[in-house]
């Protein structure tokens, strides 16, 4: 039998009722959003190294493989211009909209948001975090899918600078999209086939020319995210790139990606109670 001294019980029964008199025990800060966000990026940067190279390898080899396909029919000016641009922006939707909308549906599906829902950290920073990971893997092969293009159909190499920021801004649009897209889909299936089309429209609407396109197609380009990342990007190889239209197409695709990802953390929230 143990023995605790009368003072300690009769602090913690004055401590109880000052807590009952109070209200509630105060609790900790919340996790804020930038370290949660870091934490996450790291943590999912870690888990997706071992499928680094092969996601490379398979989403740059996607794109060389289109191009040159595309080689045998575009010669040069601006439908080499939209080839190059929309392939290399391909890379970008190959792992953030394709593989991220698997990764979430398998998550929402395993039971894994659960973990990430008793884990002291905004849904904003979970959502982002797993974004972040997904499309900093896409630099690399965007970068060397741009050179070979470039050499391939003889554009200048002199502004593919601009791919430091096409490559987020066109990430984050389509990572969220990836993210809603396995979010909301009740089953890994279907989240795995919304990514495929996704992917697919990414394909189909971003690497063959605008101007070979009916009209409907091209509305239907219009609101696909990544279309305004390779129209900046695509502006870029001309003799004298009109800059205010570049910065333009970049804000929208910004924008686009704010909205997506604030509906993918929505969706987070969504499934994450259920």
């Amino acid at each position: 039998m143990s023995v605790v001294p009368a003072g300690i019980l009769s602090g913690g029964a004055l401590a109880a009722e000052e807590t009952d008199r109070d209200g509630a025990a105060e609790l900790g800060p919340r996790a804020r959003l930038w370290p949660s966000l870091a934490a996450v990026y790291r943590a999912q940067l870690s888990r997706a190294r071992v499928a680094r190279i092969p996601l490379l390898f398979v989403a740059t080899f996607q794109s060389v493989g289109i191009m040159i396909l595309m080689r045998g029919v575009v010669d040069g000016g601006g439908e080499a211009q939209s080839v190059v641009a929309g392939a290399s922006v391909l890379v970008v939707a190959f792992v953030a909209l394709n593989l991220l909308a698997q990764y979430f549906g398998q998550l929402r599906a395993s039971g894994g948001l659960d973990h990430y829902a008793t884990l002291p950290v905004p849904p904003a920073a979970v959502v982002l975090g797993a974004a972040g990971a997904y499309a900093s893997f896409t630099v690399p092969g965007t970068v060397v899918t741009a050179v070979f293009g470039c050499v391939l159909f003889g554009l200048p190499l002199a502004h593919l600078w601009v791919l430091v920021a096409v490559i987020p801004l066109a990430g984050a649009a389509l990572a969220g999209l990836g993210a809603a897209l396995g979010l909301l889909a009740p089953r890994p299936e279907l989240a795995t086939l919304l990514g495929q089309l996704g992917m697919s429209a990414a394909l189909l609407l971003g690497v063959l020319p605008a101007d070979r396109m009916p009209e409907v197609v091209q509305f239907a380009r219009d609101l696909l995210p990544s279309t305004y990342g390779v129209e900046a990007f695509a502006r870029t190889f001309g003799p004298h790139p009109d800059w205010a239209f570049v910065l333009g197409d970049l804000a929208v695709c910004g924008g686009v990606g704010v909205v997506s990802l604030a509906v993918a953390t929505w969706a987070y929230r969504r499934a994450a109670v259920r």
